[in-house]
């Protein structure tokens, strides 16, 4: 699908509801999640993949992909993207396009969680997609034991060491991957890319935003969550569909982009020495944050 006039700036309407996932440490880990068959955890991934690539929605997921990377085609040498000859590829119509990077945090434990095992076949069939070499694709969940790192190490994956609560500053087009993830994951990141220079950078494919417009008290949103209560009404949203029996893996997912043309409607002032999120307020965080030095 190449038509982005098909795109709806996001506004608010009712969503499926879903548990957003906590990045954090299962209290549950045992030394036997550390002593993983490799072998035996990568089979079952590639196995799960193989069953994604026969349902009838993965080509919708790819389409609205493709869509949002169609935003960063090269299509004069002046535009600013060909200064770096290396980070160039061509798409599979033959236009030249921006290489993407791809983040994922808050994937879950995936050696026993079906769900998210699920979400990294997906993961991967949206690496391919989208043409984003898997050493550029960076995973980061507390959650992980080692033999799951391992894994994703033997998958071409590249496992990110530091917990970074979703502070992760964009140079280049990224992809960020983050399915079932805390309101808090979000507003950091928005919060770290909060220019108009970095949001048009962002393709996010995780929770919908109008959905958590929906689904919280709008004045709770606004005090907690300032940059998504922000963001949703300049952002634009296209919904994933997904099967009945995948609804608890895959629902309420959404592909999300920043416009330049949509940010700018926004007062300059939003956009002056944005504050950090501090969250006093937030009860339950849904996120784990950094150990701090004493």
């Amino acid at each position: 699908m190449s038509d982005t006039g098909e795109w709806q700036v996001a506004r608010r309407r009712k969503g499926v509801a879903r548990k957003s996932k906590s990045l954090q440490v299962s209290s549950n880990s045992t030394s036997w999640q550390e002593q993983l068959d490799i072998g035996k955890i990568v089979k079952r991934i590639r196995d799960t993949v193989s069953e994604l690539r026969c349902e009838e929605f993965l080509q919708e997921w790819k389409e609205h992909l493709l869509v949002a990377r169609s935003a960063f085609l090269l299509k004069t040498p002046e535009n600013k993207f060909t200064r770096n000859p290396s980070d160039q590829q061509k798409g599979r119509d033959g236009r030249l396009c921006q290489q993407l990077e791809c983040v994922c945090y808050g994937l879950g434990s995936f050696s026993s969680c079906v769900s998210a095992r699920y979400q990294l076949a997906m993961l991967l069939l949206l690496l391919d997609a989208g043409q984003i070499p898997l050493k550029d694709c960076f995973v980061y969940d507390p959650a992980f034991s080692s033999g799951e790192r391992d894994v994703l190490t033997e998958l071409g994956l590249t496992v990110l060491t530091e917990n970074e609560e979703g502070k992760h500053l964009v140079t280049k087009p990224t992809l960020f991957y983050l399915m079932h993830c805390g309101k808090a994951l979000y507003n950091n990141l928005l919060w770290k890319n909060w220019s108009i220079r970095c949001l048009p950078l962002i393709i996010i494919i995780g929770n919908s935003f109008s959905g958590i417009w929906d689904r919280t008290i709008e004045r709770e949103l606004k005090r907690d969550y300032g940059y998504i209560s922000q963001a949703v009404s300049v952002c634009e949203e296209r919904q994933l569909s997904c099967p009945s029996h995948l609804i608890s893996i895959f629902s309420d997912t959404a592909v999300i982009t920043f416009p330049a043309s949509n940010l700018n409607r926004l007062p300059q002032s939003t956009w002056t020495e944005p504050p950090e999120p501090q969250y006093q307020h937030c009860s339950d965080l849904e996120i784990t944050l950094r150990a701090t030095q004493s």
